[in-house]
């Protein structure tokens, strides 16, 4: 099963055993476990059973495994004007938490207000 999750501020298409390189996750250290409650859409393999969260899909959750944090390459930014003599080089590497998919779990009952607006009788004013 397939779920997209929403983890400090971007989504993510994750399934049980893959590794993902996120943003680093400060309070976090290696071993510890992260339950994301952001799930914005489940599906499955053939892509026929499909949830749709508005925004989040109620009772779904992805447990994940923190495995690393380290730094990223180093990337470099460069100013430059020209004619005035003017240039400017910054660089700066990227703190990062490498994070395993230990489990994606959904709820199985899922009411909808016609469920629930069936299973209620009907009330008649005499």
């Amino acid at each position: 099963m397939y779920s997209v999750i929403n983890l400090q501020g971007h989504q993510y298409i994750v399934q049980k055993g893959d590794k993902i390189v996120v943003d680093r996750i400060k309070d976090k250290k290696e071993g510890d476990k992260v339950d994301v409650k952001e799930v914005l859409a489940l599906f499955d393999e053939e892509g026929k059973d499909v949830k749709v969260g508005r925004p989040f899909v109620e009772g779904a959750t992805v447990s994940l495994k923190v495995l690393r944090h380290f730094r990223g390459p180093k990337l470099h930014v460069i100013k430059f004007k020209r004619k005035n003599r003017y240039s400017r080089k910054l660089g700066f590497r990227p703190e990062l938490t490498e994070v395993e998919v230990v489990a994606v779990k959904a709820s199985s009952s899922r009411k909808t207000k016609k469920s629930e607006e069936a299973a209620q009788p009907e009330q008649k004013d005499s």
